[in-house]
């Protein structure tokens, strides 16, 4: 296949490039003028960029997919141009905390994928008390990296101590592979929840109990931690610029954020209710600015959506306690950083690619054959009409989960198409082009590649 006439984002380029792509058994072979095959696939009026990657998901399959399952999860990813995601270990029965675990996982949902897709490992409380050392070890070739929290609201996957964290972090540094950390401090958020609850159980007790403060002082405690065991460590969903902040120019910590955080506020959160509770919880007015300011100039390496959605009859309860934690993001995460940071905000285009897809596929040992348009790497590719508008309805996800606080916003740009390994899997008038298994299971390739700040 050689696809022709559409302008190519490559990296380290700032400007798009009127050049052919030609695909060969799923893998791009050459990029230049004036190719020629005998299959043409047109992309007049497209701009195509490197299949995004969504590093931070969580599709719930087995064991809780009344709210979200790896197929309805997939196709909500390639819908808005996700070609590779990495599931969360903590959000299925069993948890992701040892091998077996992981391979009853992947027999289940190796036939329900329609994106590539890979794992992250878990530590939990409970795991901690047995073999942790073993299971992690046994984990670690399978895995992106290995979960842990300093706060957990789950019963299956319990938070760890400080002191835990430090032991994990010692040894993943032996493993290669990255610690990942939910980082709000318990102590403020615990006490303050106890507080707020007998305060009332509106939007404004919930965003009280877990402040900018707790997020702060986790990230403190953590880079102490990683100063003393030189380890990797990377914070997902960074909610609080001051957090952010903390992250520049320390060495061997990367951090993510999430496009709520980016978008959205407390007083969005008092609007909108439950379709924007989230963990950690959007923060004060001006918060969003300091996070793109992070975002755009490599404080934070990169987004992701966190992708947790779940039905209305857990949205809405009627109590800011008690409706479920998550939102849909993955259909969402390209289009709103293409309309609102390449667009919008005239982040350079090669800055851009690093936060779509290079530096996770960096940072999570995948480089080699994903995150950019490059000879040799796999033709994961999105076309885009730059002309075309698109309007979110979350009646018209492809998740299970149709409340997104997103809904009715507009975003410059439309996804035409999404290509995964060569074939095109989503089309927007087409819909969903591939059967259930096409996605594949990745595993890292080499030891973490850390971005440097």
């Amino acid at each position: 296949m050689i696809i022709k006439n559409g302008k190519i984002a490559l990296r380290d380029c700032d400007e798009f490039a009127s050049l052919d792509i030609e695909i060969n058994q799923g893998k791009i072979v050459s990029i230049g003028e004036n190719l020629h095959g005998s299959e043409i696939l047109n992309a007049d009026g497209m701009q195509i960029f490197p299949g995004a990657i969504d590093p931070h998901v969580h599709f719930d399959e087995p064991g809780f997919t009344d709210r979200e399952d790896f197929y309805h999860g997939s196709c909500a990813a390639v819908s808005g141009g996700v070609t590779t995601i990495i599931d969360m270990p903590g959000t299925s029965i069993p948890p992701v905390t040892n091998l077996k675990n992981l391979r009853a996982k992947l027999d289940t949902v190796k036939n329900r994928a329609i994106v590539d897709f890979g794992f992250f490992g878990g530590v939990s409380g409970q795991v901690m008390e047995t073999e942790y050392q073993k299971n992690m070890a046994e984990l670690a070739a399978y895995v992106m990296g290995f979960k842990t929290y300093f706060i957990s609201g789950m019963d299956s996957f319990r938070s760890l101590s400080l002191d835990q964290i430090m032991k994990v972090l010692s040894e993943a540094k032996k493993l290669q592979r990255p610690v990942l950390l939910h980082a709000e401090d318990p102590s403020i958020v615990n006490e303050l929840t106890e507080t707020q609850k007998a305060l009332g159980k509106d939007w404004t007790n919930f965003y009280r109990s877990r402040p900018e403060e707790a997020e702060v002082f986790a990230v403190i405690k953590a880079i102490a931690a990683v100063r003393a065991t030189g380890a990797q460590l990377h914070i997902v969903h960074v909610g609080s610029g001051e957090a952010a902040k903390l992250l520049s120019g320390t060495p061997n910590i990367s951090g993510e954020t999430a496009p709520h955080y980016l978008a959205f506020n407390n007083k969005d959160l008092e609007r909108l209710g439950g379709a924007l509770k989230t963990t950690p919880v959007v923060k004060s007015e001006g918060n969003s600015e300091i996070l793109w300011e992070c975002l755009a100039k490599g404080v934070l390496d990169f987004a992701a959506s966190d992708h947790a959605p779940a039905p209305a009859s857990q949205k809405n309860t009627g109590s800011a306690w008690d409706d479920y934690s998550g939102i849909p993001g993955t259909g969402t995460l390209f289009p709103y950083l293409y309309s609102e940071g390449l667009i919008k905000r005239k982040i350079p285009l090669s800055r851009f690619l690093e936060i779509i897809s290079e530096n996770a596929a960096k940072r999570y040992g995948f480089w080699n054959k994903k995150g950019s348009i490059d000879v040799g790497k796999d033709a994961d590719l999105i076309f885009v009409d730059p002309n075309e508008n698109w309007q979110v309805k979350g009646k018209n996800f492809f998740s299970k989960g149709k409340i997104t606080p997103f809904e009715n916003m507009i975003f410059q740009g439309k996804i035409e198409k999404t290509m995964i390994r060569g074939k095109v899997i989503f089309d927007s008038n087409a819909g969903i082009k591939a059967k259930p298994g096409y996605g594949q299971f990745i595993k890292p390739h080499s030891s973490t590649n850390i971005v440097n700040h």
